[in-house]
């Protein structure tokens, strides 16, 4: 028998999925509060997010879900909010991020240089390639975090029995119901538990029947589609031991259960957390963050409510209620067009209809266009229609433009980076070297530990970087003119053009080999040199035969008597 299937090992893995379903039941009642602030907020932002924390699994799919939002400010801000922090976080049309060694002098070995060139690429195909589903995924990340302050990613490797051979990345957005997690004394999510369902054919094909309990294999072969709970739990290991190649020397333990009969499904572990959960802000003692829908959540409900009365007093305006005479006269009376009405008047002509009075509309629709403005301000709308709404503006007033974008989102951006971006690059890295799909590091990087770190080249951080690159130029254009003008070249000389290019290079985010190797420039100076020598000579040579013939004794030649 083997040692899975002794009862000791049976008692002993139902022991554990005991504990582990005790854990769960804690740090889910610690959620019970936010479940209602994130219910709130999905009814007036992002309806069909509403009923889904609480209450997982059990709405029915396609259900409408509106019916308590009468404006879309804020929804249509969000997915404005979403777009915009993709477009300057992660842009799928260029590379955002670069690896380097954290010893920045081994950038000089040409060949560790390009080892990190080739590295950043590969990582950027596998990211963005047609099975990763990592650039939706990544988007309804970013709407999370703009309606509810947190979002989580779950990177695993592809695997996908009907392609064998296919390797790569496989990216899975973890919907904030799913989402319970807790935080190690730095302040760093170690600990996840994420709670969804599967059928019993997908928990077949990943663990195997065997792994079911006895009483569901005859609903596996008469409903296979059947959906149960699972908990996927992600924890630090309680035995690591650094060094080790087996599940000890791994950093994370992993459990799946089945909750319903607290059955343990599988059991493994993590060199790097498999989970990049990211918090736009967070509060004094709260692990799970806030949004920008929260941080205006009454200027959202104000103006919902603002609309249903608006909407009520512009029907009045364009069907409004009509006050008539108790007199029985007007009783056929008749609101088509055309229709002619007997009695509408009386014999002097005084109308005996009148329409009710209505509130200022004006008024009324001034009152929206504040609390509008307030969500736009918030979702951060108006900043990113600087550059639409004044397309006249020149080079230096985009620079900026561009440069204050860049100073306002900078705790956000950088937030962003941290917590999820980096531990997302670790984890990519991690899968794809073992997977065997990364160059072997160059063995001088080895030996020197083979460190690295992530340089995040987005949109904004090259704006912000780019304020060094200005200073230099800035200062050289000056140091020109100061030369020009004084005929001192001597100017120049407090510039070192070999240090300069290379750094203005990497601050542009030009890749390594674009750059000729100091070596290379090195041969091509000289080379140039010798030209320019070899091209003195041979202007100097006419008037050289000159000066040699007038000195030559008359009725001889100035080669006269030598070899040749």
């Amino acid at each position: 028998m083997a040692e899975a299937d002794t009862p000791k090992t049976k008692d002993a893995d139902a022991e554990l999925a005991t504990e582990l379903m005790r854990e769960f039941g804690q740090i889910s009642g610690r959620r019970g509060i936010w479940e209602r602030h994130w219910e709130t907020v999905a009814q007036k932002v992002l309806p069909y997010y509403s009923t889904t924390f609480y209450s997982q699994g059990n709405m029915v799919p396609g259900q409408q879900r509106g019916q308590e939002q009468f404006d879309v400010t804020a929804n249509a801000a969000l997915w404005k909010f979403a777009a915009a922090m993709e477009s300057m976080l992660t842009p799928a049309n260029s590379q955002w991020h670069r690896l380097r060694p954290l010893d920045q002098d081994l950038m000089k070995n040409r060949d560790i240089a390009l080892w990190f060139d080739q590295v950043n690429d590969l990582l950027f195909r596998y990211r963005y390639s047609a099975h990763s589903g990592y650039h939706a995924q990544q988007h309804d990340g970013y709407v999370s975090i703009g309606a509810f302050g947190t979002s989580c990613l779950f990177i695993d490797e592809f695997n996908d029995p009907t392609r064998p051979n296919v390797k790569g990345l496989r990216y899975r957005n973890v919907h904030l119901g799913e989402l319970f997690f807790a935080t190690n004394f730095q302040g760093q999510v170690d600990k996840v538990y994420r709670r969804f369902k599967m059928t019993l054919r997908q928990i077949a094909q990943k663990w195997g029947e065997d792994k079911l309990p006895y009483n569901y294999n005859s609903i596996l072969k008469n409903d296979p589609e059947r959906e149960v709970f699972v908990i996927h739990v992600v924890k630090p290991n309680p035995d690591f031991q650094p060094g080790r190649v087996d599940a000890k020397g791994k950093r994370f333990v992993s459990y799946y259960l089945l909750k319903d009969t607290q059955t343990l499904l599988h059991r493994g572990a993590y060199r790097c957390f498999p989970y990049a959960t990211a918090r736009y802000i967070t509060a004094p003692g709260e692990i799970y963050g806030r949004s920008p829908a929260m941080n205006v959540l009454p200027a959202i409900q104000t103006l919902n409510e603002e609309k249903k009365i608006l909407i009520k007093q512009g029907h009045r305006v364009v069907d409004p209620v009509l006050l008539a005479a108790d007199d029985g006269a007007l009783d056929a009376f008749s609101l088509k067009p055309g229709a002619v009405n007997y009695g509408g008047v009386n014999s002097q002509g005084q109308k005996l209809v009148h329409t009710l009075d209505t509130g200022n509309v004006a008024i009324g629709k001034e009152l929206l266009d504040d609390e509008r403005q307030a969500i736009n301000d918030a979702f951060l709308v108006t900043l990113f229609q600087i550059l639409v709404e004044t397309p006249q503006m020149t080079a230096t007033e985009v620079l900026e433009r561009a440069r204050e974008k860049g100073a306002l989102l900078s705790p956000t951006m950088g937030r962003f980076q941290s917590e999820s971006i980096g531990p997302m690059i670790e984890r990519e890295f991690d899968l794809l070297m073992w997977q065997g799909l990364l160059p072997p590091p160059p063995r001088e990087l080895v030996e020197a530990g083979a460190e690295y770190q992530v340089e995040y080249d987005a949109p904004l951080n090259r704006a912000m970087r780019a304020e060094s690159a200005s200073g230099i130029m800035r200062t050289f254009q000056w140091a020109a003119e100061m030369a020009a003008q004084t005929q001192d070249p001597s100017i120049m000389d407090w510039f070192d053009t070999d240090q300069i290019i290379p750094e203005l290079a990497d601050v542009n985010g030009a890749p390594f080999r674009w750059l000729r190797s100091p070596d290379d420039v090195m041969a091509r100076r000289q080379s140039r040199e010798q030209q320019n020598q070899a091209a003195q000579v041979t202007q100097a040579l006419p008037g050289m035969a000159a000066m040699m013939k007038a000195a030559a004794p008359q009725g001889t030649t100035p080669t006269e008597g030598q070899p040749g």
